[in-house]
């Protein structure tokens, strides 16, 4: 409960700071006696759509801790924990990537890479995959993770993230000013806007979010077949990845929490394909196997 909490939280600080950000700069007056200033719509959009998404890139590593209750791993307290700060290292000194933070949490098997640069990055697994992979896969695990991080993924869907966000606020908008507009075109009294426009900017940017994510979870499914080729690249060979994949298919593997599911080694199955943030492990293996 206590994580939820900080979540939401987290997300209403963050509402509340980009508002007043808009607000201080000027830029949500877009509705005037004339019309929509486009221009100052855009700049309003822009700043809430990579706005959101850099200050969740910013706090993606204290997020991940909260939300998964991951411990960081300062002192090894045991052999497998010896065993894992020494292997990210390895894997992190083939990529030419500084150390990054190595947590455990507890869980069913999983495992994600976040921050908010390759320098300031965090990599943990779950207790579950620790316990149900043998050193080999859970190496093979690590260097998907750290292949993320050396390919700069969390970076690049956040731009990616903020561009569809940009364009969702701006389009829907834009859409609820138009059909305003026309269903108060008999009224004498032209000025501000109706609830026609609340209404429609509500629905439209339901619908258009559902388009972006759709564009957003593509490109997730391709930083995974990047980073399991990556892995097989930093292991010498895509058999130990291939290996991974396997085991993993045959065990159930652990939800993360919605806000870091398309950071997992899997899962972040959506309804239907088009909202999977990751390709299925038969295509990853398939595409692996391809490479030999």
């Amino acid at each position: 409960m206590k994580r939820i909490f900080l979540l939401i939280a987290t997300n209403i600080a963050v509402m509340l700071v980009l508002g007043l950000a808009a607000n201080l700069l000027g830029l949500n007056r877009f509705l005037t006696s004339n019309g929509l200033n486009l221009g100052m719509l855009l700049m309003f959009s822009a700043l809430l759509g990579f706005g959101g998404a850099f200050i969740s890139l910013l706090l993606s590593k204290t997020m991940a801790k909260w939300s998964t209750g991951a411990r960081v791993i300062a002192q090894p307290a045991n052999d497998t924990e010896y065993w894992l700060l020494g292997t990210v290292r390895k894997l992190a000194d083939r990529a030419g990537l500084p150390m990054p933070e190595v947590a455990v949490y507890e869980g069913e098997p999983n495992a994600f890479a976040t921050g908010p640069s390759k320098s300031n990055a965090l990599v943990a697994v779950s207790t579950g995959l620790l316990a149900g992979m043998t050193e080999d896969e859970v190496e093979a695990v690590l260097a998907h993770e750290i292949a993320h991080i050396r390919n700069g993924d969390m970076v690049t869907l956040t731009l990616i993230q903020g561009v569809v966000n940009t364009f969702v606020f701006f389009l829907a908008r834009v859409v609820g000013y138009v059909v305003d507009s026309w269903l108060r075109r008999n009224d004498e009294e032209s000025g501000g806007v109706g609830i026609g426009y609340f209404v429609t900017v509500v629905a439209c940017e339901l619908l258009f979010g559902i388009l972006a994510s759709v564009i957003v979870m593509y490109f997730s499914r391709q930083r995974e077949y990047r980073a399991d080729a990556g892995a097989a690249g930093l292991l010498g060979s895509p058999q130990g990845m291939v290996k991974a994949l396997r085991r993993l298919g045959g065990m159930h593997p652990g939800a993360l929490p919605q806000n870091m599911a398309a950071s997992g080694i899997s899962g972040g199955a959506g309804w239907m394909s088009l909202l999977s943030s990751h390709p299925s492990l038969e295509s990853r293996i398939a595409m692996l196997e391809n490479r030999r």
